[in-house]
């Protein structure tokens, strides 16, 4: 079996309790065997070897991002007593050369259960877990209690061990006590990705992804009143994601708008909104690699910038009337789950905000020259449903209808065009109402 020891500062035992949670909430992303154990987290991780891409990455992985959640030394062992106490001892694998050859050489204090014990070991010769386990087993029951020589079997793999595995609470919600006072809002970012980084761990667990988090912040005691008790910001995406470096960077755009009327002790984040995300399976032949940052990551990174109303992208509306054929939203906000089937008449790649009323010659209407109708007509009518208030009259309601036959021309000079005449209407006028490229 594989176990990691995740420890915590233990300089006031037991450790904060806060830190527990926060750093086991962000362990369960990697195994459901997740428990408190004294000042350290320990987690089981032989059946999450391979869906992380073996031992070097998944060690690589948890050590890259534990510091960040206070974890002050991380060991790997056959267990997790062992692993506490390679832990405690600042080394940081039990495999090689041997388990017992390791944890013989540890000091005597390492093992929890010998700590009550430790002045009267030390008159017997111990110094070492080596030394105390050279003692006779008979003598060492009598004369100590059941824990000490239970521990110790424990430890080097002669006794099964039991634990209280942690569940992942239903609703995220994290606080923080910053380890300073802090008066510039982007500098809340620091604590803000330690919050972050538990809520990810957390929404891997429950394979999901989030939409909206909100991060509170708390000013110092000693505030003036005019500041308030704290304030808060809610970020929002367009899509769900548990990327800790995505959701990081959205942060920074937005806290780097804000200004403090007060230093800020406390961080709190919520997860408000929650999804399902499915996860791309692995194939086992190599995909196409994507280089670069999503279009998607970017608008969203690109909105926070520069204000959410600067950044649209257009969304295929149904409707076949060329002006309300696409609508412009914010690039935050999500896309409609059922998207529009295009339509089937040729699509201009420039079309004008007004059809342009062209000038005729005869029956033959002009544009940089004689246009020659190549393809039509296509005909489109509708938009009886829609209504928009009439300005020519109080409270009445004008109605967006159309007949019209579209037609695809060719002129000598501006190329291919899409132009119209109104079905149905007093005179025989034609329109220019796109061009193609």
């Amino acid at each position: 079996m594989v176990w990691a020891a995740l420890r915590l500062p233990a300089e006031a035992p037991p450790a904060p309790i806060e830190a527990q949670v926060g750093l086991a909430t962000w362990a369960l992303q990697f195994t459901p065997r997740v428990a408190l154990q004294e000042e350290a987290v320990v987690m089981e991780l032989s059946a999450s070897i391979r869906l992380f891409g073996g031992k070097r990455a998944l060690r690589d992985r948890v050590l890259s991002q534990a510091g960040e959640l206070g974890a002050v030394a991380v060991a790997w062992a056959p267990n997790s007593l062992a692993g506490l106490a390679l832990a405690r001892a600042g080394i940081d694998s039990g495999f090689r050369p041997s388990l017992a050859k390791v944890l013989d050489g540890l000091p005597i204090d390492t093992l929890s259960a010998a700590r009550p014990h430790a002045v009267t070991l030390a008159q017997l010769g111990c110094r070492a877990l080596g030394d105390l386990r050279r003692l006779p087993r008979g003598g060492l029951g009598r004369r100590f209690d059941d824990r000490l020589l239970a521990a110790l079997d424990q430890a080097y793999g002669l006794r099964p061990e039991a634990h209280e595995w942690m569940v992942a609470p239903e609703r995220f919600d994290a606080r923080l006590e910053l380890p300073f006072r802090v008066e510039m809002a982007p500098a809340l970012l620091f604590g803000a990705r330690r919050l972050l980084l538990q809520l990810c761990g957390w929404l891997a667990a429950r394979q999901a992804g989030t939409t909206a988090i909100r991060l509170q912040w708390l000013h110092d005691a000693m505030r003036p009143r005019s500041a308030g008790s704290g304030g808060e910001l809610v970020l929002r995406t367009a899509a769900p994601t548990r990327d800790v470096d995505h959701l990081c960077r959205l942060l920074a755009e937005h806290l780097a708008r804000v200004e403090l009327p007060a230093p800020v002790g406390d961080l709190a984040l919520q997860a408000l909104e929650v999804q399902a995300l499915a996860v791309a399976s692995a194939s086992l032949l190599p995909d196409t690699v994507d280089e670069g940052e999503a279009l998607g990551l970017t608008l969203e990174r690109i909105a926070a910038r520069l204000g959410p109303e600067r950044v649209l992208r257009p969304v295929l509306q149904e409707d076949h009337r060329l002006e309300w054929m696409q609508h412009w939203q914010p690039a935050a906000e999500p896309q409609p789950r059922r998207m529009a089937a295009p339509t089937p008449l040729p699509q201009p790649t420039f079309v004008f905000p007004e059809p342009i009323r062209l000038a005729m010659q005869g029956d033959r209407p002009l544009y940089q020259g004689v246009l020659q109708l190549l393809t039509g007509p296509h005909r489109l009518e509708g938009g009886w449903w829609h209504r928009v208030p009439d300005a020519a009259v109080p409270g009445g309601q004008a109605m967006l209808q159309v007949q019209r036959d579209y037609w695809l021309a060719l002129s000598p000079h501006a190329g291919a065009l899409w132009v119209f005449q109104t079905r149905l209407a007093d005179e025989a006028a034609w329109y220019l109402h796109g061009s193609f490229a």
